[in-house]
């Protein structure tokens, strides 16, 4: 039996970090509306915002928002029922896009016991009060501790376990992973030598053991959350020049699923129950997702499958054994969060789609245009709104039934 990311206490209503409360995309609060009218669910407010591919997060009555306006990054705190400003806290940023994309941070923050941690695109670590916006600590991680930034700017979300802040800080010198105390900033321990990836960690409880989750540069690493030492490790990286490594590990039971492109796919690993290490179950070229984080229920996995410039398509797979049951190319790269038994499809055009979390098909019950192209963060679902982000809007949606 597994739990993940079990010590971060929520209200049902939140959605504090990535991927929501659990780490994983699964929405578990009040039911949704299952269809719609031809005007598409209640539009309850929009916002127009700066750059980024940030997710928002929601608790305590507070949504947070990450941006960039100008030259300057901005965690804004709103008030989620009308879009208000309750505070910001806005520093300098300096990193340009490579190839002229986006400017904005990627990271999406997390919020725990009344503090909100964002990671900036340059190495910024910040921790602020949920409440005011004071600034409660902060740290460079590329000037504090060398850290390499990679072409595409920090990406890592932080991830918090009990009262410590994991990060994947990508410094060579010995600190590339590393436990900050959530209250104070201090270092708690660091761990490899790896450079970062573009994906964020995830905890996990397997065989009543207690890990963390990273995929670095170049491989999985598996540690102890309380000292960082390393339990077990798998390769896992592309010779592929500017390959991307995004999508975070997927644990089901004592399985843990990856995926990534490049010349990658996708492989499910077994966590021994002795603790002595990983077996490779499958591989497979049949599945390879570029940014999304696939999500799993009965048995059967749902991800993006392609590039996101090519003509992706939505696949499903057996977990058990890596079989295709569907491939599904007409609603390009999305985000996909799962609601009891329905996923919801949020496309890069900003459509939203609801369909059944179905092996046999994706079929659409009800689709709604909510936001203008392009589309890249993930949603956040808390209390039955949906808030989700192009490059320059934020909206926040009414799926209650």
């Amino acid at each position: 039996m597994l739990w993940l990311c079990a010590p971060l206490c929520v209200a049902a209503a939140d959605w504090p970090q990535f991927l929501g409360p659990t780490r994983n995309g699964i929405y578990t609060g009040a039911p949704l509306l299952e269809h719609w009218d031809a005007n598409g669910p209640k539009i309850v407010w929009q916002k127009k915002i700066g750059a980024g591919f940030s997710s928002p997060v929601v608790s305590n009555g507070r949504l947070i928002i990450f941006q960039r306006t100008g030259l300057e990054e901005i965690v804004e705190c709103l008030n989620p029922t009308n879009g208000k400003t309750i505070w910001k806290h806005a520093y300098p940023a300096k990193f340009k896009d490579p190839i002229h994309f986006n400017d904005g941070p990627r990271s999406t923050p997390a919020i725990s016991d009344g503090r909100v941690y964002s990671f900036g695109v340059d190495g910024v670590l910040l921790c602020l009060d949920l409440e005011t916006g004071a600034k409660v600590w902060s740290a460079d991680v590329r000037a504090d501790f060398k850290a390499e930034r990679p072409w595409f700017g920090m990406i890592c979300s932080p991830l918090i376990e009990g009262n410590s802040l994991l990060l994947n800080v990508g410094s060579t010198n010995k600190m590339g992973i590393a436990a900050f105390n959530k209250k104070t900033g201090e270092i708690l321990w660091k761990s490899t030598s790896d450079k970062c990836s573009a994906s964020s960690p995830v905890c996990a409880t397997i065989h009543d053991r207690r890990y963390a989750l990273f995929l670095t540069r170049d491989r999985l690493v598996g540690l102890n959350p309380a000292d960082g030492r390393i339990q077990f490790q798998f390769p896992w990286m592309s010779h592929d020049y500017g390959a991307v490594i995004a999508a975070s590990p997927v644990v089901v039971d004592d399985t843990i699923f990856l995926s990534a492109l490049y010349s990658m796919g996708s492989a499910l690993l077994r966590v021994k129950a002795d603790g002595a290490g990983l077996e490779e179950l499958w591989h497979t070229h049949q599945l390879s997702s570029h940014y999304q984080t696939g999500i799993c229920k009965d048995g059967f996995l749902y991800a993006p499958d392609g590039h996101q410039e090519e003509g992706p398509s939505l696949c499903c797979i057996e977990l058990a054994t890596g079989k295709v049951q569907w491939k599904n190319g007409e609603y390009g790269e999305a985000n996909l969060l799962l609601a009891n038994d329905d996923l919801l499809l949020l496309t890069h055009q900003g459509e939203l789609f609801f369909a059944p979390a179905s092996p046999k098909e994706f079929k659409v019950k009800a689709q709604a245009q909510i936001l203008p192209f392009l589309v890249r963060a993930y949603p956040a679902l808390s209390d039955g709104y949906l808030f989700g982000r192009s490059t320059d809007k934020l909206v926040c949606v009414d799926l209650r039934k």
